[in-house]
């Protein structure tokens, strides 16, 4: 079963911190010692080693060049940079608005051969209209309390989706059935949003399966997630996106993915639930 999407960023900062602990050892200091030679309060050599207080990179800096290990010094910031890229608040990423976001993705998208995305909340970015992310980043820009330039961050989101036709890219998307019918925009949005969903699926590259509500749950719903070829993750948390490297945690996603798969419809069943969730409208 997948575990915490936040576990792996986690992992990643208490082994920086560990790191640096024995490097400390190493030098024969105590955590006091550190801190007084380096300038700190007390407690912050503390804080450091047991990842509750993320050092900058000033204080890796400063942890080495104290404990003699200067030519550590860049490995560790490297490290510690990709560790706090793992677990990135939507506030930080949106704090100018969600279009930069949206365009600092492109040159992983085009370099991504297959595509794995499961979605149990809204329709895949992937395969959103315009007028529907609109509808979508307003509400988000509204609750994240960011600045909101929906329609900005919209266009750009589908100029960044035009990957499906082009290429030799792969794309499975999964969606729960429930994501056909919330509200997103008003029906005029929902309606072309969906009948877009019906000429997209039946393009090569895209394999499109619908989860019913009367599926046999063998799989729980899970946050929605993509998985980049087999390398990376991306989960989307409430507050935070969360990036998973680690190939054991990437593995599991991608084991989520299958047996989510086996609990979808495809093709004609697939359509059918589109067309009556527009039926619907």
């Amino acid at each position: 079963m997948p575990i915490s999407p936040s576990s792996s960023a986690q992992a990643a900062r208490e082994a920086i911190a560990g790191r640096l602990r024995d490097i400390r050892k190493d030098a024969g200091l105590t955590g006091h010692e550190l801190a007084t030679r380096a300038g700190w309060h007390a407690s912050k050599s503390s804080r450091i080693e047991n990842a509750r207080t993320p050092p900058s990179d000033e204080d890796v800096r400063t942890w080495c060049r104290v404990c003699g290990a200067d030519d550590q010094a860049d490995d560790l910031i490297a490290a510690n940079r990709s560790a706090d890229s793992m677990y990135v608040q939507w506030k930080r990423l949106q704090r100018t608005g969600s279009r930069r976001l949206q365009e600092s993705r492109v040159p992983l998208y085009e370099s991504t051969q297959q595509f794995r995305v499961y979605c149990s909340n809204v329709i895949p970015g992937l395969l959103q209209t315009e007028a529907y992310a609109t509808a979508l980043f307003a509400l988000i820009s509204r609750a994240q309390g960011t600045p909101d330039d929906s329609a900005e961050a919209a266009a750009a989101r589908v100029a960044r989706s035009k990957v499906i036709h082009k290429g030799e890219h792969r794309f499975a998307l999964l969606v729960e059935e429930s994501v056909l019918r919330y509200r997103i925009g008003d029906a005029e949005t929902m309606a072309g949003q969906l009948g877009y969903l019906l000429t997209v699926m039946s393009l090569p590259s895209v394999s499109l399966g619908v989860i019913p509500f009367a599926a046999s749950r063998s799989m729980w719903t899970l946050e929605t997630f993509m998985i980049f070829d087999q390398e990376q993750v991306q989960v989307e948390l409430l507050t935070a996106a969360v990036n998973i490297r680690a190939p054991g945690e990437v593995e599991q996603y991608a084991q989520a993915f299958t047996d989510l798969g086996e609990l979808a419809v495809y093709g004609r069943q697939a359509r059918a639930l589109i067309t009556s969730a527009i039926d619907a409208l």
